[in-house]
């Protein structure tokens, strides 16, 4: 396994499900691409958020997840939950937290998601930081509204 590949994309604004949505929309590009993904919440309100969102954030979407950890013995291939990164296999991690996520190098691709609230960019700052930090070289893409 490679060096994972970090993105921060960066949302134009700051509105109170902005962070969650963008989130949802790359888990289904993701999972569109056949890719599998975790979407590593900070709190069970987050993770139930998640999952009301990626049955409703679009229309005519539907991607297939469940609530990690799982109850069954088959995983959906988009998990949410607060578990750290390092016991969930899947090729890209959403981080829906303000931290660096424990376990990350697993990972083949790390997505950060960051709008424009000022506690937020701060954080995100210094998660950039502790990346290069770490020898990784995370990229910006900074969405339009």
């Amino acid at each position: 396994m490679g060096v994972p590949r970090i993105d921060f994309y960066v949302l134009p604004d700051h509105q109170e499900k902005g962070r969650s949505l963008l989130a949802c929309r790359l888990a289904d590009k993701a999972y569109s691409l056949g890719h599998t993904v975790y979407l590593f919440a900070s709190s069970g309100a987050r993770v139930e958020l998640l999952d009301d969102l990626l049955w409703t954030f679009r229309q005519d979407s539907f991607v297939p997840h469940e609530r990690y950890p799982l109850t069954g013995s088959e995983g959906s291939p988009v998990l949410i939950g607060t578990a750290p990164p390092a016991e969930v296999a899947a090729r890209v991690l959403i981080n829906c937290t303000d931290t660096l996520p424990e376990g990350f190098e697993r990972f083949e691709r790390v997505v950060e998601l960051v709008d424009q609230h000022p506690e937020v960019l701060a954080q995100s700052r210094e998660r950039f930081k502790q990346y290069r930090e770490r020898g990784f070289t995370p990229e910006t893409h900074r969405l339009s509204g």
